[in-house]
């Protein structure tokens, strides 16, 4: 499925235009439906992350799953964690080679 978005966040505009082959199946229970993902600048592109909030529910969920104390309910909601690590990885990915690419464009 072919994704065009315009985001406009803090004043920033910027267009995405990728080619989205990964899907979530569903979200964690316990995801909170604001804040839960923040923007980071990192080389002048706009990342995804998980919130400070997000990542220190992991990490509790991490330290169960070490301790074995881990219910099947949080196994169920950690591995969707997962699934959503995987997905912004993958769009963090199509930006950064959006970015480079449009770069390279530029240049030629």
């Amino acid at each position: 499925m072919l994704v065009v978005q315009n985001l406009l966040h803090f004043g920033i505009k910027f267009v995405i235009l990728v080619q989205m082959n990964v899907t979530l199946t569903s979200l964690p229970q316990n995801l909170p439906l604001e804040n839960a993902v923040e923007l980071v600048l990192e080389q002048g592109i706009i990342i995804f992350r998980a919130s400070s909030a997000v990542q220190d529910h992991i990490e509790e969920l991490l330290d169960r799953q070490r301790s074995g104390v881990l219910t099947r309910r949080e196994k169920r909601e950690l591995d969707a964690f997962e699934e959503i690590d995987d997905y912004l990885s993958h769009v963090n990915r199509l930006i950064r080679n959006s970015c480079e690419n449009a770069e390279v464009g530029l240049t030629s």
